[in-house]
């Protein structure tokens, strides 16, 4: 038996605006470094990051691995939402026999 969890959107959302604004950081540092695209992209990618940790620990059935992934910086949504959905093996017990 096999238990799948697909993510919300919100979710998906937050993860893939985790990264973008991570990816336009970097690049406005490497390149121009405009203040304005600083102190846009800045607050912009700890709010998606906070979202996407607060909304994956408060998914009921989601696995303590993507809780984990969750909280690395930057891609860590999108590696915490393809562990999600991930299908995981639901532990079955079958009585009477004997493992050899």
């Amino acid at each position: 038996m096999t238990v799948h969890l697909q993510p919300p959107a919100h979710l998906r959302i937050a993860a893939h605006a985790e990264l973008i604004s991570l990816i336009v950081m970097l690049a406005n540092v490497f390149t121009i470094h405009l203040k304005p695209i600083s102190s846009l992209m800045g607050p912009t990618h700890g709010c998606a990051y906070l979202f996407v940790v607060i909304a994956t620990w408060r998914l009921r059935r989601s696995p303590a691995a993507a809780k984990v992934l969750a909280l690395v910086p930057g891609a860590g949504g999108l590696l915490a939402l393809r562990r999600l959905d991930r299908p995981a093996s639901a532990r079955t017990q079958v009585e009477g026999v004997i493992p050899s």
